[in-house]
Protein backbone atom coordinates (compact mmCIF):
# COMPACT_ATOMS: atom_id res chain seq x y z
CA UNK A 1 0.00 0.00 0.00
CA UNK A 2 1.38 3.43 -0.96
CA UNK A 3 1.50 6.50 1.25
CA UNK A 4 -1.03 8.17 -1.07
CA UNK A 5 -3.49 5.36 -0.55
CA UNK A 6 -3.42 5.53 3.24
CA UNK A 7 -3.73 9.31 3.50
CA UNK A 8 -7.21 10.19 4.79
CA UNK A 9 -9.18 13.40 4.45
CA UNK A 10 -11.10 14.26 7.59
CA UNK A 11 -14.00 16.32 6.30
CA UNK A 12 -16.44 17.77 8.83
CA UNK A 13 -19.36 15.56 9.81
CA UNK A 14 -21.58 17.73 12.03
CA UNK A 15 -25.19 18.39 10.96
CA UNK A 16 -26.75 21.44 12.61
CA UNK A 17 -28.47 24.74 11.97
CA UNK A 18 -26.01 27.63 12.15
CA UNK A 19 -26.36 31.21 13.30
CA UNK A 20 -25.32 33.78 10.71
CA UNK A 21 -24.61 37.45 11.30
CA UNK A 22 -23.07 37.85 7.85
CA UNK A 23 -21.63 35.40 5.36
CA UNK A 24 -18.14 36.90 5.38
CA UNK A 25 -17.64 35.45 8.86
CA UNK A 26 -18.55 31.97 7.64
CA UNK A 27 -15.24 31.76 5.79
CA UNK A 28 -13.15 32.10 8.94
CA UNK A 29 -15.40 29.72 10.84
CA UNK A 30 -15.06 27.15 8.04
CA UNK A 31 -11.27 27.56 8.07
CA UNK A 32 -11.29 26.17 11.62
CA UNK A 33 -13.00 22.90 10.68
CA UNK A 34 -11.97 22.11 7.09
CA UNK A 35 -8.54 20.52 6.40
CA UNK A 36 -6.07 23.11 5.09
CA UNK A 37 -5.77 21.71 1.57
CA UNK A 38 -9.51 21.53 1.08
CA UNK A 39 -10.10 24.96 2.57
CA UNK A 40 -7.40 26.49 0.37
CA UNK A 41 -9.03 24.97 -2.69
CA UNK A 42 -12.47 26.32 -1.78
CA UNK A 43 -11.45 29.79 -0.67
CA UNK A 44 -8.47 30.62 -2.87
CA UNK A 45 -8.25 32.50 -6.13
CA UNK A 46 -5.64 32.69 -8.86
CA UNK A 47 -2.40 34.65 -8.98
CA UNK A 48 -2.36 37.73 -6.78
CA UNK A 49 -6.10 37.21 -6.17
CA UNK A 50 -6.79 40.63 -7.67
CA UNK A 51 -9.94 39.41 -9.40
CA UNK A 52 -11.08 37.54 -6.30
CA UNK A 53 -10.82 40.79 -4.35
CA UNK A 54 -12.49 42.82 -7.11
CA UNK A 55 -15.52 40.55 -6.93
CA UNK A 56 -16.19 42.02 -3.49
CA UNK A 57 -15.00 45.57 -4.14
CA UNK A 58 -17.06 45.90 -7.32
CA UNK A 59 -20.26 46.08 -5.28
CA UNK A 60 -19.05 49.43 -3.93
CA UNK A 61 -19.12 50.94 -7.40
CA UNK A 62 -22.91 51.33 -7.31
CA UNK A 63 -25.37 52.17 -4.58
CA UNK A 64 -29.09 51.55 -4.16
CA UNK A 65 -31.37 54.61 -4.35
CA UNK A 66 -34.09 53.94 -1.75
CA UNK A 67 -37.70 54.88 -2.46
CA UNK A 68 -40.18 55.76 0.28
CA UNK A 69 -43.98 56.18 0.28
CA UNK A 70 -43.80 53.03 -1.83
CA UNK A 71 -46.62 51.04 -0.18
CA UNK A 72 -44.33 48.08 0.50
CA UNK A 73 -44.83 45.37 3.11
CA UNK A 74 -43.71 41.72 3.18
CA UNK A 75 -41.80 41.81 -0.12
CA UNK A 76 -42.39 38.92 -2.52
CA UNK A 77 -39.11 37.29 -3.61
CA UNK A 78 -40.64 34.72 -5.96
CA UNK A 79 -39.64 34.57 -9.61
CA UNK A 80 -39.32 32.11 -12.48
CA UNK A 81 -36.72 31.00 -14.99
CA UNK A 82 -36.99 28.54 -17.86
CA UNK A 83 -40.30 27.25 -16.58
CA UNK A 84 -39.19 26.85 -12.96
CA UNK A 85 -41.14 28.82 -10.37
CA UNK A 86 -38.79 29.47 -7.45
CA UNK A 87 -39.45 31.31 -4.22
CA UNK A 88 -36.25 33.36 -4.39
CA UNK A 89 -34.14 34.78 -7.24
CA UNK A 90 -31.12 32.68 -6.31
CA UNK A 91 -29.96 29.11 -6.92
CA UNK A 92 -26.98 26.93 -6.07
CA UNK A 93 -24.00 27.50 -8.35
CA UNK A 94 -22.16 24.50 -9.83
CA UNK A 95 -19.07 23.83 -7.71
CA UNK A 96 -16.72 20.86 -7.75
CA UNK A 97 -15.88 18.55 -4.88
CA UNK A 98 -18.32 19.40 -2.07
CA UNK A 99 -16.77 16.50 -0.16
CA UNK A 100 -13.94 18.84 0.77
CA UNK A 101 -16.44 20.71 2.95
CA UNK A 102 -18.43 17.81 4.43
CA UNK A 103 -18.51 14.03 4.40
CA UNK A 104 -21.97 14.03 2.78
CA UNK A 105 -20.53 15.69 -0.35
CA UNK A 106 -23.00 17.00 -2.95
CA UNK A 107 -25.78 14.90 -1.43
CA UNK A 108 -25.64 17.11 1.67
CA UNK A 109 -25.74 20.31 -0.35
CA UNK A 110 -28.59 18.92 -2.45
CA UNK A 111 -30.67 18.11 0.63
CA UNK A 112 -30.18 21.61 2.01
CA UNK A 113 -31.08 23.17 -1.34
CA UNK A 114 -34.16 20.94 -1.69
CA UNK A 115 -35.34 21.53 1.88
CA UNK A 116 -35.07 25.27 1.30
CA UNK A 117 -36.65 25.12 -2.16
CA UNK A 118 -34.57 26.28 -5.11
CA UNK A 119 -32.53 24.87 -8.01
CA UNK A 120 -29.38 22.78 -7.53
CA UNK A 121 -26.62 23.00 -10.15
CA UNK A 122 -24.64 19.75 -10.30
CA UNK A 123 -21.01 19.92 -11.42
CA UNK A 124 -19.51 17.27 -13.66
CA UNK A 125 -16.60 17.41 -11.20
CA UNK A 126 -18.85 16.27 -8.38
CA UNK A 127 -17.39 13.84 -5.89
CA UNK A 128 -20.77 12.09 -5.63
CA UNK A 129 -22.74 10.01 -8.09
CA UNK A 130 -26.00 11.18 -9.61
CA UNK A 131 -27.89 8.61 -7.51
CA UNK A 132 -26.34 9.91 -4.30
CA UNK A 133 -27.19 13.50 -5.15
CA UNK A 134 -30.76 12.49 -6.01
CA UNK A 135 -31.19 11.08 -2.51
CA UNK A 136 -30.54 14.57 -1.22
CA UNK A 137 -32.62 16.34 -3.85
CA UNK A 138 -35.53 13.91 -3.53
CA UNK A 139 -36.99 15.01 -6.85
CA UNK A 140 -36.06 18.69 -6.50
CA UNK A 141 -35.06 20.64 -9.64
CA UNK A 142 -31.52 20.45 -10.92
CA UNK A 143 -29.36 21.74 -13.77
CA UNK A 144 -26.19 20.03 -14.93
CA UNK A 145 -22.85 21.75 -15.57
CA UNK A 146 -20.54 20.01 -18.01
CA UNK A 147 -16.80 20.15 -18.47
CA UNK A 148 -16.57 18.61 -21.90
CA UNK A 149 -14.47 15.61 -22.85
CA UNK A 150 -12.36 15.65 -25.99
CA UNK A 151 -14.45 12.63 -27.03
CA UNK A 152 -18.05 13.46 -27.96
CA UNK A 153 -19.17 9.91 -27.26
CA UNK A 154 -18.23 10.46 -23.62
CA UNK A 155 -20.05 13.79 -23.70
CA UNK A 156 -23.16 12.09 -25.03
CA UNK A 157 -23.00 9.44 -22.30
CA UNK A 158 -22.69 12.07 -19.58
CA UNK A 159 -25.55 14.13 -21.01
CA UNK A 160 -27.72 11.00 -21.25
CA UNK A 161 -27.07 10.28 -17.57
CA UNK A 162 -27.76 13.88 -16.55
CA UNK A 163 -31.07 13.84 -18.43
CA UNK A 164 -32.02 10.48 -16.96
CA UNK A 165 -31.27 11.99 -13.54
CA UNK A 166 -33.73 14.80 -14.23
CA UNK A 167 -31.60 17.74 -15.38
CA UNK A 168 -33.70 20.42 -17.06
CA UNK A 169 -30.83 22.56 -18.38
CA UNK A 170 -27.18 22.17 -19.37
CA UNK A 171 -24.52 24.64 -18.22
CA UNK A 172 -21.44 24.82 -20.43
CA UNK A 173 -18.53 26.23 -18.44
CA UNK A 174 -16.48 28.00 -21.08
CA UNK A 175 -13.88 29.86 -18.99
CA UNK A 176 -11.99 26.86 -17.62
CA UNK A 177 -10.16 25.15 -20.44
CA UNK A 178 -7.23 24.90 -18.05
CA UNK A 179 -6.75 25.75 -14.41
CA UNK A 180 -5.99 29.27 -13.28
CA UNK A 181 -2.73 29.93 -11.44
CA UNK A 182 -4.00 28.77 -8.05
CA UNK A 183 -0.92 29.28 -5.93
CA UNK A 184 -2.55 28.14 -2.71
CA UNK A 185 -3.20 24.73 -4.24
CA UNK A 186 0.38 24.58 -5.55
CA UNK A 187 1.75 25.50 -2.14
CA UNK A 188 -0.45 22.90 -0.44
CA UNK A 189 0.36 20.29 -3.11
CA UNK A 190 -3.40 19.82 -3.24
CA UNK A 191 -4.90 16.77 -4.91
CA UNK A 192 -8.48 15.56 -4.75
CA UNK A 193 -8.85 13.10 -1.86
CA UNK A 194 -11.69 11.25 -3.58
CA UNK A 195 -12.77 10.36 -7.10
CA UNK A 196 -15.04 12.15 -9.57
CA UNK A 197 -17.48 9.46 -10.68
CA UNK A 198 -19.27 11.48 -13.38
CA UNK A 199 -16.15 12.27 -15.43
CA UNK A 200 -13.96 9.35 -14.41
CA UNK A 201 -14.87 7.62 -17.69
CA UNK A 202 -12.61 10.04 -19.61
CA UNK A 203 -9.88 10.51 -17.01
CA UNK A 204 -6.69 8.52 -16.71
CA UNK A 205 -7.56 7.56 -13.17
CA UNK A 206 -10.67 8.18 -11.08
CA UNK A 207 -9.84 11.74 -10.07
CA UNK A 208 -8.57 10.65 -6.66
CA UNK A 209 -5.05 11.90 -5.87
CA UNK A 210 -5.13 14.00 -9.05
CA UNK A 211 -4.46 17.74 -9.24
CA UNK A 212 -6.86 20.15 -10.91
CA UNK A 213 -4.24 20.83 -13.60
CA UNK A 214 -4.15 17.13 -14.41
CA UNK A 215 -7.93 16.86 -14.61
CA UNK A 216 -8.35 19.96 -16.78
CA UNK A 217 -5.62 18.71 -19.12
CA UNK A 218 -7.76 15.68 -19.91
CA UNK A 219 -10.87 17.73 -20.71
CA UNK A 220 -11.56 19.66 -23.90
CA UNK A 221 -9.57 22.87 -24.32
CA UNK A 222 -10.92 24.12 -27.65
CA UNK A 223 -14.40 25.33 -26.74
CA UNK A 224 -16.21 27.04 -29.63
CA UNK A 225 -19.71 28.02 -30.70
CA UNK A 226 -19.98 24.55 -32.27
CA UNK A 227 -19.96 23.05 -28.77
CA UNK A 228 -22.97 25.15 -27.84
CA UNK A 229 -24.79 23.86 -30.92
CA UNK A 230 -23.78 20.27 -30.15
CA UNK A 231 -25.00 20.42 -26.55
CA UNK A 232 -28.26 22.08 -27.52
CA UNK A 233 -29.04 19.69 -30.38
CA UNK A 234 -27.97 16.50 -28.60
CA UNK A 235 -29.49 17.22 -25.19
CA UNK A 236 -32.68 18.87 -26.38
CA UNK A 237 -32.41 20.99 -23.24
CA UNK A 238 -31.83 24.72 -22.73
CA UNK A 239 -28.10 25.52 -22.67
CA UNK A 240 -26.42 28.24 -20.61
CA UNK A 241 -22.92 29.42 -21.49
CA UNK A 242 -21.13 30.16 -18.23
CA UNK A 243 -18.07 32.31 -17.63
CA UNK A 244 -18.94 35.26 -19.87
CA UNK A 245 -17.49 38.68 -19.07
CA UNK A 246 -17.78 40.36 -22.47
CA UNK A 247 -20.83 41.67 -24.36
CA UNK A 248 -19.28 40.35 -27.59
CA UNK A 249 -19.04 36.84 -26.14
CA UNK A 250 -22.64 37.05 -24.96
CA UNK A 251 -23.76 37.87 -28.49
CA UNK A 252 -21.57 35.09 -29.88
CA UNK A 253 -23.16 32.60 -27.48
CA UNK A 254 -26.69 33.70 -28.36
CA UNK A 255 -25.83 33.46 -32.05
CA UNK A 256 -24.72 29.85 -31.44
CA UNK A 257 -28.11 29.05 -29.93
CA UNK A 258 -27.52 29.57 -26.21
CA UNK A 259 -30.73 29.79 -24.21
CA UNK A 260 -29.11 31.67 -21.35
CA UNK A 261 -26.04 33.74 -20.46
CA UNK A 262 -24.15 33.12 -17.22
CA UNK A 263 -22.04 36.09 -16.20
CA UNK A 264 -19.15 34.87 -14.04
CA UNK A 265 -15.39 34.98 -13.59
CA UNK A 266 -15.38 31.62 -11.82
CA UNK A 267 -15.11 33.24 -8.42
CA UNK A 268 -11.76 34.85 -9.28
CA UNK A 269 -10.20 31.42 -9.80
CA UNK A 270 -9.25 31.63 -13.47
CA UNK A 271 -7.70 34.67 -15.17
CA UNK A 272 -6.27 36.97 -12.53
CA UNK A 273 -6.52 40.59 -13.60
CA UNK A 274 -9.99 40.14 -15.06
CA UNK A 275 -12.61 42.59 -13.79
CA UNK A 276 -14.91 42.01 -10.87
CA UNK A 277 -17.90 40.08 -12.14
CA UNK A 278 -20.41 42.79 -11.18
CA UNK A 279 -18.53 45.40 -13.20
CA UNK A 280 -19.22 43.42 -16.40
CA UNK A 281 -22.91 42.71 -15.81
CA UNK A 282 -24.59 45.92 -16.98
CA UNK A 283 -22.78 46.01 -20.33
CA UNK A 284 -23.62 42.38 -21.01
CA UNK A 285 -27.24 42.94 -20.03
CA UNK A 286 -27.56 45.83 -22.46
CA UNK A 287 -26.12 43.70 -25.25
CA UNK A 288 -28.40 40.76 -24.46
CA UNK A 289 -31.39 43.12 -24.35
CA UNK A 290 -33.72 40.56 -22.83
CA UNK A 291 -33.36 37.96 -25.57
CA UNK A 292 -32.35 35.23 -23.10
CA UNK A 293 -32.22 35.06 -19.29
CA UNK A 294 -29.05 36.08 -17.48
CA UNK A 295 -27.63 34.27 -14.46
CA UNK A 296 -24.96 36.04 -12.42
CA UNK A 297 -22.39 34.76 -9.92
CA UNK A 298 -19.09 35.63 -8.22
CA UNK A 299 -18.75 37.62 -5.02
CA UNK A 300 -22.32 37.54 -3.67
CA UNK A 301 -22.26 37.82 0.12
CA UNK A 302 -25.24 40.02 1.03
CA UNK A 303 -28.85 40.74 0.12
CA UNK A 304 -27.68 44.09 -1.24
CA UNK A 305 -25.49 42.23 -3.72
CA UNK A 306 -28.41 40.16 -4.99
CA UNK A 307 -30.47 43.35 -5.30
CA UNK A 308 -27.76 45.18 -7.24
CA UNK A 309 -27.23 42.26 -9.60
CA UNK A 310 -30.95 42.05 -10.39
CA UNK A 311 -31.16 45.82 -10.84
CA UNK A 312 -28.22 45.62 -13.28
CA UNK A 313 -29.77 43.05 -15.57
CA UNK A 314 -29.53 39.60 -13.97
CA UNK A 315 -32.66 37.46 -13.84
CA UNK A 316 -31.34 35.27 -11.04
CA UNK A 317 -28.06 34.88 -9.20
CA UNK A 318 -26.11 31.78 -8.18
CA UNK A 319 -24.52 31.36 -4.76
CA UNK A 320 -21.21 29.59 -4.30
CA UNK A 321 -18.67 29.76 -1.47
CA UNK A 322 -21.04 30.87 1.32
CA UNK A 323 -23.13 27.74 0.74
CA UNK A 324 -20.06 25.49 0.90
CA UNK A 325 -18.99 27.15 4.14
CA UNK A 326 -22.47 26.51 5.49
CA UNK A 327 -22.12 22.87 4.43
CA UNK A 328 -18.82 22.63 6.31
CA UNK A 329 -20.28 24.14 9.47
CA UNK A 330 -23.59 22.31 9.54
CA UNK A 331 -24.06 19.82 6.73
CA UNK A 332 -27.39 20.07 4.93
CA UNK A 333 -28.86 22.11 7.77
CA UNK A 334 -26.01 24.59 7.43
CA UNK A 335 -26.75 24.90 3.72
CA UNK A 336 -30.38 25.62 4.50
CA UNK A 337 -29.33 28.18 7.11
CA UNK A 338 -27.26 30.08 4.53
CA UNK A 339 -30.07 30.11 1.99
CA UNK A 340 -32.54 31.30 4.64
CA UNK A 341 -30.12 34.07 5.58
CA UNK A 342 -29.98 35.31 1.99
CA UNK A 343 -33.76 35.16 1.70
CA UNK A 344 -34.31 37.25 4.82
CA UNK A 345 -31.51 39.66 3.97
CA UNK A 346 -32.90 40.23 0.48
CA UNK A 347 -36.38 40.86 1.88
CA UNK A 348 -34.94 43.44 4.26
CA UNK A 349 -33.16 45.23 1.42
CA UNK A 350 -36.26 45.13 -0.79
CA UNK A 351 -38.38 46.64 2.01
CA UNK A 352 -35.91 49.44 2.70
CA UNK A 353 -35.45 50.15 -1.01
CA UNK A 354 -39.20 50.42 -1.59
CA UNK A 355 -39.57 47.37 -3.86
CA UNK A 356 -42.42 44.88 -3.46
CA UNK A 357 -41.54 42.31 -6.13
CA UNK A 358 -38.53 41.01 -8.03
CA UNK A 359 -39.79 42.88 -11.07
CA UNK A 360 -39.67 46.07 -8.99
CA UNK A 361 -36.07 45.24 -8.06
CA UNK A 362 -35.16 44.81 -11.73
CA UNK A 363 -36.57 48.28 -12.40
CA UNK A 364 -34.90 49.89 -9.38
CA UNK A 365 -32.43 52.73 -9.74
CA UNK A 366 -28.80 52.33 -8.82
CA UNK A 367 -26.44 55.27 -8.61
CA UNK A 368 -22.75 55.53 -9.46
CA UNK A 369 -20.70 55.74 -6.27
CA UNK A 370 -18.04 58.40 -6.85
CA UNK A 371 -16.49 57.88 -3.45
CA UNK A 372 -15.66 54.18 -3.40
CA UNK A 373 -12.10 53.33 -2.38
Amino acid sequence: MTIEQIITYDAPTVVQDIEIVNTYELEERAREVVPAGGFGYMSGGSGDEYTLQQNIKAWEHKGILPRVLADVENPDTSTSILGHDIKVPFIMAPIAAHGLAHETKEAGTAKGVAEFGTIMSISAYSGAKFEEIEKGLNGGPRWFQIYMSKDDDFNKNIIDEAKADGATAIILTADSTLSGNRETDIRNKFVYPFGMPIVSRYLTGSGKNMSLNNIYAQSKQKITRDDVKFLKEYSGLPVFVKGLQSPDDALLAIGAGADGIWVSNHGGRQLDGAPGSFDTLEGISKAVAGRVPIVFDSGIRRGEHIFKALASGADIVALGRPVLYGLALGGWKGVRSVLEYFEQDLKRVMQLAGTQTIEDVKNATLFENKYYS
